[in-house]
């Protein structure tokens, strides 16, 4: 059943005002479900994907407790815009050394895969820190039920730590073979 943006934007809100953390929330379609826009600090959502990211979980759950979730946890990254804003020099240097390796290239560019997994591990860091927030906000506000909170963090990091563990694993057969050229 789709469920229209004024009643995600609705749930958004009143999540927002169960922790006294009001922002400026905007609809993007941006293919991510919820996401915390630390230079302008807002929360942009994609309400078909926040739909959709919902359907993806292993267990099933009311959107309305999922939308509750992920606003918890894009509250706990504008927590810790701060140290967000601190990265952002380094982000755009990564981001800017990155896009000087052609795309066809990445794959096999040992600094390129270098530069990759630094990027994939500050994100880590980040998304454990703002889940580490929401759930101290969580605990003091008692927004959703535990069971939940606990299965969709579960299910956020283990995407990004998927992603780093194929990356580090493609970057380790790089380093294989290079070793193997270099011996030769």
């Amino acid at each position: 059943m789709y469920v229209t943006k004024h009643e995600i934007f609705s749930i958004i809100k009143t999540t927002m005002r169960a922790v006294n953390r009001d922002m400026e929330l905007k609809d993007e379609h941006t293919g991510v479900n919820m996401m915390y826009d630390f230079i302008k600090d807002e929360v942009l959502v994609d309400c078909n994907r926040v739909q959709e990211a919902c359907q993806e979980l292993d267990k099933q759950i009311p959107l309305r407790t999922y939308v509750e979730i992920i606003t918890i946890h894009e509250l706990g990254h504008a927590m810790d815009r701060e140290a967000l804003l601190a990265s952002l020099d380094r982000a755009v240097e990564l981001y800017e050394a990155k896009k000087m390796v052609a795309a066809e290239n990445r794959a096999t560019d040992i600094p390129f895969m270098t530069l990759r997994l630094e990027e994939l591990s500050t994100d880590i860091a980040f998304e454990k820190t703002a889940w580490a927030n929401a759930e101290m906000l969580n605990r003091f506000f008692e927004v959703v039920d535990w069971d939940c909170f606990e299965m969709v963090r579960t299910h956020s990091l283990s995407t990004y730590e998927k992603l780093f563990e194929q990356e580090l694993k493609c970057y380790e057969e790089l380093m294989e073979q290079d070793a193997v050229h270099t011996f030769q």
